[in-house]
């Protein structure tokens, strides 16, 4: 299906102004700053910001898939800045480009974001091969940003081969970088006790790569433990014919030890997968997934704006709230007045 819409569009009501044709240009040739102003014109929530996004996007969209998609995510305080400042520098070095996405916790005040990731990966900012951008998380389930598919289209139009999502490590955050990534490595902790008690079944087996972190000094030994613990946990979770169990690396990020070896790892695991045709096959599970998240986030928004329903919400919620009405049946109620388009109280 082939549309024509005319591309070169730039807002006229107040505020930023996006040329489409210009950031496409710039994003081709990696200018950082038009990098940059693509990636905040799809996050934008503007109504003529979003159309303008989607002419962007599809003009991007051939030059996008060519990248490997690494999702990363652990508990805090693992050191998962840490060790994507060193894997970056690592695959920068081995002649890569790398653009990290960093989901950063939002503030509850101003949703905006803390930007702390950066500040902590300040020699790989500074890199001409990566590209970090701190994206608050807003109110997205599991703490993923809800454009970052969209950001990780742009950064591979841009000409970076590889891009990591960097998740806040908490809630429901693993399982929705697992599903918009080609590969999800698990960082993990030493020294925590027992280390199986301290990670739920469910995250270790969306994970395809685990990185037992901070083996150095101190630690060195208790991470020995807690990789031989991991090794063993999975031996119970994967059957020996598996083409993939996923391995346990132990890494030091502050002395750069064991980073080659999960370069090396990561791209043993697209070997495999593109040899069984598991690769593709889970892009466009991904891509079907994707095209139903819009759905359902847009039908949220319409519903929300519908007159109908915005004049029943504050009513409903009262009843609710007080027991006067189950939520199933408020939610039937506004699903009627935005399907008849009218209300009567």
């Amino acid at each position: 299906m082939t549309t024509e819409t005319t591309t070169r569009v730039v807002t006229r009501q107040a505020g930023p102004q996006y040329d489409v044709d210009e950031l496409y240009e710039g994003v081709l040739k990696a200018n950082t700053l038009h990098l940059a102003r693509a990636i905040t014109l799809i996050e934008s929530q503007r109504h003529e910001h979003r159309e303008l996004a989607d002419q962007l996007l599809t003009k991007l969209l051939p030059h996008t898939g060519k990248s490997l998609r690494i999702g990363l995510s652990g508990v805090p305080g693992a050191g998962k800045s840490t060790f994507t400042e060193a894997f970056g520098t690592y695959v920068t070095g081995e002649k890569h480009r790398i653009a990290v996405l960093a989901i950063d916790p939002s503030s509850p005040k101003t949703k905006g974001s803390i930007l702390g990731d950066k500040t902590r990966m300040e020699h790989l900012a500074t890199n001409p091969d990566a590209y970090i951008r701190p994206t608050p998380s807003g109110c997205t389930l599991g703490g993923v940003a809800r454009r970052t598919r969209e950001a990780m289209l742009i950064c591979e139009a841009a000409g970076y081969d590889i891009i990591l999502v960097e998740t806040v490590g908490v809630g429901q955050s693993e399982i929705a970088v697992a599903q918009m990534t080609d590969v999800f490595v698990l960082v993990l902790v030493p020294g925590g006790g027992d280390e199986l008690q301290g990670i739920k079944k469910g995250i270790v087996e969306l994970a395809d790569v685990l990185v037992v972190n901070k083996a150095d000094g101190d630690l060195e030994r208790a991470a020995d433990r807690a990789k031989g613990s991991y090794q063993n946990a999975l031996q119970l979770l994967y059957p020996s014919t598996s083409k993939w169990i996923p391995p346990v690396l132990k890494v030091s990020s502050v002395e750069n030890r064991g980073i080659d070896t999960v370069w090396e790892t990561l791209v043993d695991f697209k070997d495999v997968k593109q040899e069984d045709g598991q690769f593709e096959k889970r892009r466009m599970a991904q891509a079907r997934d994707w095209m139903w998240s819009e759905v359902g986030d847009n039908l949220m928004e319409a519903l929300r704006a519908h007159p109908a329903v915005n004049a029943m919400i504050g009513e409903l919620e009262g009843e609710v709230a007080h027991s006067r009405a189950t939520p199933s049946a408020a939610a039937k109620a506004m699903m009627e007045a935005f399907v008849k388009g009218s209300y009567r109280p």
